[in-house]
């Protein structure tokens, strides 16, 4: 066999030059063993160089399940050696036989309808802008007028609070029960007056100024004990 491949080396090889055509093709197509494609010892030179180097420096693993690689194969394997050649020689050729396969068919459908969603989605999302930029504009219309309003009512409702508080804070009801006190004992000193001077009669001075002298006299209990709490 040694003296048969010597007798042909000055002989061109047919297919060295389709060697340069066939880079487009996957390294494992170029290299599987199902192709049936007739071995030259420039050929088997090469192979075996390019088996020592994929040995040396290990290829990435391809992400094919052993049931596809199984299908691809058997497939393949009813093929002649003529379509083989065809294929690994024309590009062509190559795509059609790589649509024709189940596995990149559903992987096409599969893409297919994703393409569909996607447009039906983005269709779907155009046809909503108008009522999206009609709540836009309401929102805008709710911040510069309503909102606005809404504000103003809440700072006065917080001042009220505030004076709420102010109010009916314990220094604010003793201040206030202290000038109730000062205003009883200033009408009980008017009555006293009138009575001095002749203004009143006793009976009716006696009525309104116990009257007032207990109010009084009252509001000053209370101020005690609520003073008295309140430093406690």
């Amino acid at each position: 066999m040694f003296k048969f491949w010597g007798s042909q080396e000055q002989q061109p090889e047919p297919h060295q030059q389709d060697n340069s055509s066939q880079s487009w093709y996957p390294p494992s197509v170029l290299s599987s063993p199902g192709s049936s494609r007739p071995s030259t010892p420039s050929s088997n030179s090469s192979s075996s160089f390019s088996l020592q180097r994929s040995t040396e420096r290990p290829q990435s693993p391809a992400h094919i399940s052993p049931a596809e690689a199984a299908g691809v194969i058997a497939v393949l394997k009813d093929k002649s050696v003529d379509e083989l050649r065809k294929l690994l020689s024309d590009k062509d050729a190559y795509h059609q036989f790589l649509l024709s396969i189940d596995q990149v068919k559903i992987q096409n459908n599969l893409r297919d309808e994703l393409r569909k969603e996607t447009l039906q989605l983005a269709r779907e999302n155009l046809e909503k802008e108008p009522c999206i930029m009609e709540l836009r504009n309401q929102c805008r219309i709710i911040r510069t007028t309503e909102l606005a309003a809404a504000e103003e009512k809440l700072h006065e409702l917080e001042r009220q609070k505030e004076e709420t508080l102010r109010f009916c804070s314990p220094a604010s009801l003793l201040q206030r029960l202290q000038d109730a006190m000062n205003k009883t004992d200033e009408e009980s000193e008017n009555l006293h007056k009138q009575l001095l001077d002749r203004e009143i009669e006793l009976g009716p001075f006696v009525q309104k100024y116990k009257k007032l002298r207990t109010t009084y006299h009252k509001r000053a209990l209370i101020h005690l004990a609520a003073k008295s709490s309140s430093l406690s």
